[in-house]
């Protein structure tokens, strides 16, 4: 068989879903191997592409494998030589979300051996760093659940590699909460007229078509759409032109469970004559206060 094994590569930061993301490739069909050694790896995808006729190959690469992490980027560079379909995928993640999560699943990091966890997450990422700006896609999961970096995985990995095409991400959220760090846009809908202050559309979200209405009728937000809309119809293409695989657009409101919601719906079915499109609302479910 003459197809070369499309491989490939999760690295990034303990804690920013590394496990989580290699379980998604297996359920995709990649026989996945975790922490293997740089080195390692032509021999490896020899034997699995030959004896076993495996043509999907997921690799774990991580700062377990201690003094072989050096020899990841020429690996990446000779697999690529030899004709090898390559992609490498970094997980990255705020440093105090990944000191959250090791605090609640009480794992060590591989690095943390005197417990100074903020110094092990810096002594990873300056270890990481070539892998990081060697990498295809990285994908910051600060905000993202276990069903948001499947999507992602999923929809990257099957992309056709001579695609130009950009998936863009639409995401409410409130200001209360905090801004989506992974966000390349940020919109301030705020000034917009508040269903919340409306008790019979209170408990509703933007989602709902009375919330949506009194939204999207209003004056300031049909003016705002006329400005909003030639500017992402501008931006859009000149995202994609530089190689961008995803862009996230966030509109904000103070709750995230109203106006920001409504017009992430509006503008995902506009904009979706044109672009792929993903919407995805934060904070929606949160109880209103």
């Amino acid at each position: 068989m003459s197809e070369a094994p499309h491989v490939v590569i999760i690295t990034g930061l303990s804690g920013a879903g590394r496990s989580s993301a290699l379980r998604v490739l297996e359920d995709a069909g990649f026989f996945c191997v975790d922490n293997l050694p740089p080195g390692l790896a032509p021999e490896l995808l020899g034997l699995v592409s030959r004896e076993g006729k495996l043509w999907r190959i997921g690799l774990g690469i991580d700062v377990r494998t201690g003094a072989f992490l050096s020899g990841a980027e020429a690996m990446v560079s000779d697999l690529e030589a030899s004709g090898h379909r390559v992609q490498v995928i970094f997980l990255d993640c705020a440093d105090e979300v990944l000191v959250r999560r090791f605090s609640e699943t009480r794992r060590p990091h591989a690095l943390a051996r005197t417990g100074d966890l903020h110094g092990a997450i810096a002594q990873e990422r300056e270890r990481l760093a070539g892998l990081r700006a060697r990498a295809d896609m990285v994908i910051d999961t600060s905000d993202f659940s276990v069903h948001d970096l499947r999507h992602h995985l999923i929809d990257y990995i099957g992309r056709d590699p001579d695609r130009p095409s950009m998936v863009v991400r639409l995401v409410s959220f409130g200001f209360k909460y905090g801004i989506p760090v992974h966000a390349d846009l940020v919109f301030d809908l705020r000034f917009l007229p508040n269903p919340h202050f409306v008790e019979a559309l209170r408990p509703k979200t933007g989602m709902d078509p009375e919330v949506s209405a009194y939204v999207m009728e209003a004056p300031e937000t049909q003016e705002l759409l006329r400005h909003l809309r030639p500017l992402l119809d501008y931006a859009l293409p000149q995202y994609a032109r530089e190689g961008k695989a995803y862009l996230t657009v966030a509109l904000g409101c103070t709750g995230g469970r109203h106006r920001s919601v409504a017009m992430a719906e509006e503008l995902g079915r506009q904009l979706g004559e044109g672009h792929e499109v993903v919407v995805a609302h934060r904070d929606a479910q949160r109880a209103p206060s």
